[in-house]
């Protein structure tokens, strides 16, 4: 798939959060990514043999003190890795959503093990 047609996924993924998730969601980016480089797989916790598809980086919302004059938190979405679990287009769109999701789920503060019990 095209890099400009991902980042659109990924773009109408966020836009299809409800309207009360986009207005809390503060100071974060979303980029699409074609890898995972080095340091973003050893900041990761990744079980063997699984991909790392999305990673969100930054300070979740429930653990902002004093929060203020700092860079934007960033959620990664990496192209490759989507790429390499989906065999259709339509799976890419269910996984680049569901990956978004994820992410932004860790920005509000929600851990793996709670996004695994609850199926996202």
């Amino acid at each position: 798939m095209e890099t400009a047609e991902f980042e659109k996924l990924a773009r109408e993924a966020l836009k299809q959060l409800p309207e009360k998730i986009l207005q809390q969601m503060d100071n974060i980016d979303l980029v699409v990514e074609e890898s995972a480089t080095n340091d973003q797989l050893a900041y990761s916790v990744v079980k063997e043999g699984k991909s790392l598809l999305g990673l969100y980086e930054g300070i979740p919302l429930t653990e902002r003190d004093d929060y203020g004059m700092v860079l934007p938190d960033k959620i990664s979405i990496f192209q490759d890795s989507i790429e390499a679990v989906c065999t259709t287009n339509e799976e890419i769109v269910r996984e680049v959503r569901n990956t978004v999701i994820h992410e932004v789920a860790h920005h509000f503060g929600i851990d793996d093990q709670t996004l695994d019990n609850i199926g996202i």
